[in-house]
């Protein structure tokens, strides 16, 4: 824990003492509830909005989601994203990993790469690799642990950090506040060798409440040479250490081995999309996650909170990674198979946050303030192009060296990084609020260490300092109770990262003069609910990304570098509607919700400024379409509930995208870049409840056995491209006591 962490820590604590101080708890006016249990898979309203005030946080004008992930009907052995993701509009996933294991989405025409353009956090802490120079997240928790899904729009920006996506949060679940013990049980199989089991238990006794989980997940795969070995474990405790002042402790281990079956060329994928050119590839990311945290209400009006966290984890992979076209035979003459390339990462990051918020009256009016600051430390160590062994299964072992060194590249990267941040409320009238806020952020990167590029292999250290002033504000008009109009601007940033200063495992050529993107995100809407038989949120966004680092070709390879400005806007609409609901509330034959989540993005690049081939008309990506931006992305789906049961029917349309900024149609021999397919795949998902503490859960994904793919890759997992899963199925069965 850094001194900046203590001293946060200590300031908390000796405020909470000042205010407690003298004051003593009226026993007279406590009253004991009872525990009270609802259903609410009746109503099923998996997807709801934040509040304008969520603890110390403002979310007032901001377009946002919370999926309800335990109402969900969806496979959440796999963490199906499309299905669990289905009613966020304009969500666009990359689907090959079956195992579940990294989540990777994105909006707005970014790039769903292991949500890097999203803040990614686990209970409002951050888990992602290194937030600013490596921002992929190689950890998503098991959806059956996930009590909710927090999805801010680019408008976070200001309270969370500079990222263009905005936020996303999974916040897992707590142990019943009522009981002191609670045990819950899911255990689910399925196809291609599926076991999933996930056990938790849970509860409150006098001033301490606590939680914990262990998951396991293990399946052979769709396709061949893609089995994995899954185990996460969790544990939570909470000292209500008074009425006003709460301390919690969170730590969080995650574990596999996945074998990655590698890429395929468009005409192998034509032939049979489950087989696999490479055998002896493997892939693990042990993860570790702490936290600390402290929240203190002073009164109704005013709150502080407190989260130190840290995360220590590695990125670790082992495999054959020539180009897809190039077989991994056995090599006669050393009488085995060609040593395996070894790269391993090593990230060890330490940060804390302080947020305060206050009412006041303001002109007869409450307002509001939202605070903050933010200290941050990121440490990461990538170690590349190892000479690994000759064998097949999971080995990390270096078995040669090249001029006297281990790894080809042997990199050290440390980012420092504090911030400021503030937004406000106004309130004018009664019906409408404004929100402006700002965000200062210092990010100090520092680059050291050896890479093969170079003539002498050292690189020289490099120091970069940024000062980052961030502007945004935010508009509420409360039309009726339920619902409001909303609009936000909120500008954005984001560093070159540390994969984007590297070149990939195979094929990728790197521009050395990359450049810091920035720009910013609009949006606007009407959003709210009608009764209890509609929901809706429909509006409209522009997203300006300038100096966005992209890929072309150039000299037959994939080139990265910072291709110019592009611009993102449409719509992004969600409707639900129970048409039974409109006549009745006590139907005998149940009810019936209706829902289509809608994204048009017009993605496109408006300037073109790479010197290096901006004299070739050819080469120009003016008016192209953005790379892995589908135009369309529509998922429409109809759930029916009869007393305790539901079932959904989903099914999922998205477009065609480019895989390059110049919009390559024709797939390279390498199948790393070119056109893919636009595609549709439907899943159903049932879920039954009886004796009020067993559930029934079963599904079929992809029913019609659908044959796509949604990324090319240039490197690990690949290269080439990607299959998504075909037809699978699983059936589970739970308990909670």
């Amino acid at each position: 824990m850094n001194n900046y962490t203590i001293k946060l820590i200590c300031f908390v604590i000796l405020i909470s003492s000042f205010v407690s101080y003298g004051q003593e708890t009226d026993t007279s006016k406590v009253i004991n509830l009872q525990e009270i249990e609802i259903n609410e898979k009746l109503s099923k309203n998996e997807i709801e909005r934040l509040p304008e005030i969520q603890g110390t946080v403002i979310y007032s004008g901001k377009k946002n989601e919370v999926i309800k992930v335990s109402l969900l009907d969806a496979d959440l052995s796999t963490n199906n994203t499309r299905q669990v993701f289905g009613k966020v509009p304009g969500v666009s996933i990359w689907e090959n990993d079956g195992s579940g294991i990294q989540v990777g989405i994105s909006t707005r025409g970014l790039s769903p790469n292991r949500s890097w353009e999203f803040n990614v956090r686990q209970n409002g802490y951050d888990i992602s690799s290194e937030v600013y120079g490596y921002p992929e997240s190689y950890f998503s928790p098991p959806m059956e642990a996930v009590e909710k899904i927090e999805i801010v729009r680019g408008a976070a920006s200001l309270q969370y950090g500079p990222q263009f996506g905005g936020l996303l949060n999974y916040e897992i679940k707590k142990g019943s506040a009522y009981k002191p013990f609670v045990f819950e049980a899911q255990q689910t199989t399925g196809s291609y060798g599926l076991f999933n089991s996930y056990n938790a238990i849970g509860g409150t006794y006098k001033k301490v409440s606590y939680y914990g989980y262990f998951h396991h997940r293990s399946a052979d795969g769709w396709r061949e040479n893609s089995r994995y070995n899954i185990n996460t474990g969790y544990a939570s405790v909470n000292f209500a250490l008074t009425s006003k002042l709460n301390i919690g402790l969170q730590y969080t281990r995650m574990d596999y081995q996945s074998q990655q079956p590698g890429g395929l060329t468009d005409s192998l994928f034509a032939i049979n999309p489950k087989q696999s050119l490479r055998s002896r590839n493997w892939f693990s990311t042990p993860w570790n996650v702490s936290a600390l945290t402290v929240d203190y209400t002073f009164n109704e009006n005013t709150k502080v909170s407190l989260k130190a966290f840290s995360t220590i984890a590695e990125r670790n992979s082992v495999g054959y990674t020539k180009a897809i076209n190039v077989a991994d035979n056995f090599n006669t003459t050393l009488n085995s198979y060609n040593p395996r390339q070894v790269d391993r990462d090593s990230y060890n990051n330490i940060g804390s946050e302080i947020r305060f918020l206050k009412s006041y009256n303001l002109l007869k009016q409450k307002s509001t303030l939202a605070a903050g600051v933010r200290v941050y430390k990121g440490t990461t160590i990538r170690k590349q192009l190892g000479t690994g062994t000759t064998g097949s299964d999971f080995d990390l072992t270096i078995s040669a060296t090249s001029n006297g060194k281990e790894w080809g590249r042997d990199l050290n990267f440390i980012t420092e990084n504090y911030a400021l941040f503030a937004e406000n409320i106004f309130k004018i009238g009664k019906r409408l609020s404004i929100t402006p806020g700002l965000r200062y952020e210092v990010i100090n990167s520092i680059a050291k260490g050896y890479i093969n590029t170079t003539s002498t292999g050292a690189i020289q250290e490099n120091k970069q300092r940024r000062n980052i002033f961030l502007l945004g504000c935010g508009a509420e008009f409360q039309t009726t109770k339920t619902t409001n109009f909303y609009a936000n601007f909120s500008q954005s940033y984001r560093p070159v990262t540390y994969s984007e200063l590297t070149p990939s495992a195979t094929t990728d050529v790197i521009d050395p003069n990359l450049k810091d993107a920035s720009g910013y995100n609009t949006d606007f809407g009407f959003r709210g609910k009608i009764k209890n038989f509609l929901s809706f949120d429909i509006g409209g966004f522009y997203l300006n990304y300038d100096n966005r680092i992209g890929t072309i070709t150039q000299n037959n390879l994939p080139f990265r570098t910072n291709i110019g400005t592009s611009v993102s806007k449409g719509v992004e609409s969600f409707v639900e509607v129970d048409p039974i609901r409109i006549f009745t509330d006590s139907s005998r034959v149940g009810y019936i919700r209706l829902y289509a989540s809608f994204a048009y993005v017009d993605a496109k690049y408006t300037r073109w400024d790479n010197p290096l081939i901006a004299n070739d008309p050819a080469k120009s990506i003016e008016d192209k379409q953005m790379e892995n931006a589908p135009q369309t992305i529509g998922r429409y789906g109809v759930t029916y509930l009869f007393k305790n049961l539901s079932a959904t029917f989903q099914m999922n349309q998205v477009a065609e995208v480019f895989t390059d900024a110049v919009n390559t149609e024709v797939p390279n021999a390498t199948a790393t870049i070119g056109k893919i397919p636009g595609y549709t795949v439907m899943d159903v998902s049932l879920t039954y409840i009886f004796a009020k503490k067993y559930n029934f859960k079963a599904g079929i994904n992809n029913i019609a056995d659908e044959h796509y793919f949604t990324r090319r890759a240039g490197g690990y997992p690949g290269p080439g491209l990607m299959p998504a899963n075909g037809r699978t199925a699983f059936v589970s069965i739970g308990a909670k006591f």
